[in-house]
């Protein structure tokens, strides 16, 4: 099959498209033969040698990808959940070796779900790691309440766009910010207000919000925690924060997650699968590349600008 190689940490030229064997599976997993696949921030920064990437060096080859749709193609002993001929999608091996850049993946059956009928594969490789960490900030590491006020930092992002969508339908008051062109994008989620991150200062206008989902971190972080009110709800994504920010938190007895890891599950995936068959929650796709082309992929999301999701097409 192929598969994209990871040949050392580093630059877009260490991704190799080369043929290697099918992989087997065990008692508990299934193959998926793929039909198409999403990359994330976090794939860029693995590639780079950013965070938890020393963990892969125990693997050869490395291969990078999480974010997977396709169909069953075999079924392992103990596997009863799923069958030959079964349209899955998951993220599957999160944070580890997940193996979905390649024309077959193994994964375990218990971080999949069954794909709707109504929505293509590449919609719902769209709709696994970002569609998960919108979920589980909302009802795992936070517990988003009806009329909560919410403010969502990168409201037009992979992670982001699902975010709106998912506190609206748990009933939040959801305030984003982006970009003034991708106002009407984060206002068509069904976003309540829009801030421009880039003329307005949020801590200034804002205050007295129940909870905020923060992308960006760094000096964001600290003035995300201003606008909270006391017991309020902060959830941080993996980008990093200062030990100050931790002694601010408990100063106003927030409940805060510092750095939010989202995990594989199939039992979430069973969620964001129900979200989708009812039209609740739609991915946007902003580009769809070929495998062949993976080297541009990881080009247009390291650069930020990317509105939605990417998708490969296998």
């Amino acid at each position: 099959m192929k598969a994209v190689v990871l040949k050392a940490f580093g630059d877009i030229d260490q991704l190799e498209i080369k043929d290697i064997p099918v992989p087997t599976i065990g008692e508990d997993e299934v193959l998926i033969k793929t039909k198409a696949i999403s990359i994330n921030p976090v794939d860029y920064k693995i590639r780079k040698g950013i965070g938890w990437a020393p963990e892969l060096l125990a693997y050869d080859p490395i291969i990078l990808g999480w974010d997977v749709s396709g169909i069953v193609e075999a079924v392992g002993a103990k596997v009863e959940q799923f069958q030959i001929g079964d349209e899955v999608f998951g993220m599957v091996n999160f944070t580890g070796h997940g193996k979905a850049y390649a024309e077959y993946v193994a994964a375990p059956a218990a971080h999949l779900a069954k794909k709707p009928q109504n929505i293509s594969h590449e919609e719902a490789a769209a709709s696994t790691l970002a569609a998960l960490t919108a979920w589980q900030a909302f009802n795992s590491y936070g517990k988003l309440r009806p009329n909560d006020k919410t403010l969502i930092h990168a409201a037009s992002g992979g992670v982001g766009h699902f975010a709106v969508q998912i506190a609206k339908h748990l009933g939040a008051y959801v305030i984003g910010t982006s970009s003034a062109k991708n106002k009407n994008f984060v206002l068509g989620l069904g976003a309540d207000e829009h801030i421009d991150y880039k003329l307005v200062k949020f801590e200034e206008v804002l205050s007295d919000l129940d909870f905020v989902l923060d992308a960006i971190s760094g000096d964001n972080f600290a003035k995300s925690i201003q606008v909270l009110k006391p017991f309020g709800t902060i959830i941080g994504l993996p980008s990093g924060y200062k030990a100050d920010d931790e002694i601010a938190a408990r100063a106003k007895h927030l409940h805060a997650s510092f750095y939010m890891k989202v995990y594989s599950s199939g039992e979430d995936m069973q969620h964001i699968a129900g979200l989708l068959e009812r039209e609740i929650i739609k991915p946007y796709i902003y580009k769809i590349y070929a495998l062949s082309e993976i080297k541009e992929a990881h080009q247009q999301i390291e650069s930020g600008t990317t509105v939605g999701k990417i998708v490969i097409r296998i």
